[in-house]
């Protein structure tokens, strides 16, 4: 009988836990909404409730993060004279994804203190950064993309600040189009299409794009270049040329369209290339004489 009891209690524990742990987050929950159904708190904006609670909770992980690094607790005795202990906030605001907020950072007498959720000298959290390449990518200028954070975030952020985000990016990108690449390429693609670009005024103009297939089977943009206005030959010798420069000294087989003059700028950089014409456009050109 013993037995039984025993089996049945501890059947039983887990479900009386889980219970509890239910009815705890229905209670945060209601603590968290109630503010604002009774007091007219807003969800979002400026002091809204998520504002709130992302100053909160960056403030908490700052604060567990001085706590590791000094190695006790705020107020306890044991980082008197322990070579680094608190020495105060500084207070800085932020531009996060619901709007600015407000922070108080932490610091140590050493100052050898490096907050990694929001680090010194960061006034921007990655969110926004994204936000702002997303707009840009869809063609809103830098004060279009200003007023629409004011009027949708509250959020101040200069042309001038937006301008160093995309330019980031620019150099990144440049970065990228300058990397060292392999020795011997065994298939390469190559291709343009005409897309929209804002160059003062928005124009139709080709993007020429050379994909490789490496050697252990994988698929590696090698560049990507915007053309002046028509595919050609030539502008296709200038790209070859590059690439050879950037370190390609042989391609086996290089896959193409049907733009005249390509096979000569290829053989002009890779002689022994096999070069070969794309199978969509071979039968686009067999139905044609059909």
């Amino acid at each position: 009988m013993s037995e039984t009891i025993s089996e049945h209690e501890s059947v039983e524990e887990p479900v009386v836990e889980s219970a509890a742990e239910a009815v705890s987050d229905e209670q945060l929950i209601s603590m968290l909404v109630d503010p604002v159904r009774s007091d007219g708190l807003q969800l979002t904006g400026e002091g809204g409730l998520l504002q709130q609670l992302t100053e909160r909770v960056l403030e908490s992980a700052l604060e567990g993060g001085i706590t590791d690094h000094v190695g006790c607790d705020k107020y306890d005795a044991a980082g008197r004279n322990s070579g680094s202990s608190r020495n105060g906030t500084r207070s800085k605001t932020v531009l996060t994804d619901v709007g600015p907020v407000g922070v108080k950072v932490p610091r140590d007498t050493a100052g050898t203190f490096e907050p990694q959720l929001v680090k010194k000298r960061q006034r921007r959290l990655t969110g926004v950064d994204e936000m702002v390449l997303s707009l840009s990518a869809k063609g809103l200028t830098h004060g279009e993309i200003s007023a629409h954070l004011a009027e949708v975030y509250g959020a101040e952020v200069s042309k001038q600040t937006i301008s160093t985000i995309t330019d980031s990016v620019m150099e990144g990108m440049a970065q990228w189009q300058a990397r060292p690449l392999d020795r011997v390429c065994p298939v390469v693609f190559v291709d343009a299409v005409n897309v929209k670009i804002r160059d003062g005024k928005v124009a139709n103009r080709p993007v020429c794009v050379a994909m490789a297939v490496t050697g252990e089977g994988t698929r590696d943009i090698l560049g990507i270049w915007a053309g002046d206005g028509c595919e050609g030959a030539k502008h296709w010798l200038q790209v070859f040329t590059e690439l050879k420069n950037r370190g390609i000294e042989d391609v086996l087989i290089l896959v193409r369209d049907g733009l005249k003059g390509l096979p000569d700028a290829v053989g002009t950089v890779w002689p022994r290339t096999v070069v070969q014409t794309c199978i969509v456009h071979l039968r686009r050109c067999a139905g044609r004489r059909h």
